[in-house]
């Protein structure tokens, strides 16, 4: 013998339907929206970020820093600061402003593609940022031959490493 089963399906309002019809449906709460600003929770877990975006300022600002300092004896103190050692200090200070701006851009609420991880990308213009300022502190121009490193340099080559280390912990964060 078959067994019958009574199923009742949902009634749906038609727009000439009567008030008391309508207002037997339950209210609906609206959609949650997509929260902009997600903080991360503090400790070690969420210091990746925050060094990574204080690291890339200050590798910005190091191009604006001495990166030759030297005195002749018939002359004054000459110092030359990063952005007028050539095109490396120019790029030197684009890969520091990257890295802030992928910064701003998250606390934003625009993420790279899931394709290309964050912290790939972090620990790549680390890298290049470093390689630039190594190239600058091992080899110093011809029209700068008679000044020695400043304090500039070094603050970059130091910058450009921990953004390479803020990038690894931002993957130690990811996993």
């Amino acid at each position: 013998m078959p067994i019958l089963l009574a199923v009742e399906t949902p009634e749906f309002l038609e727009p000439g339907d009567p008030p008391e019809r309508r207002s037997a449906r339950p209210p609906q709460s609206p959609a949650p929206r997509p929260q902009a600003f997600q903080h991360r929770p503090p400790g070690i877990w969420g210091i990746g970020e925050r060094v990574s975006w204080v690291a890339g300022l200050v590798l910005a600002l190091s191009s604006f820093m001495s990166w030759y300092s030297g005195s002749s004896p018939e002359g004054p103190t000459e110092s030359v600061i990063g952005w007028h050692t050539g095109v490396l200090g120019k790029l030197i200070f684009f890969i520091g402003l990257a890295v802030v701006a992928l910064a701003v851009l998250r606390e934003a609420g625009i993420e790279l593609p899931p394709a290309v991880p964050e912290s790939l990308v972090i620990i790549a213009l680390g890298a290049l940022g470093t390689i630039f300022a190594l190239i600058r502190l091992i080899s110093i121009p011809e029209t700068f031959a008679g000044t020695g490193r400043g304090i500039g340099i070094w603050i970059s080559v130091v910058s450009a490493l921990v953004v390479i280390v803020a990038g690894l912990l931002r993957a130690g964060e990811e996993l």
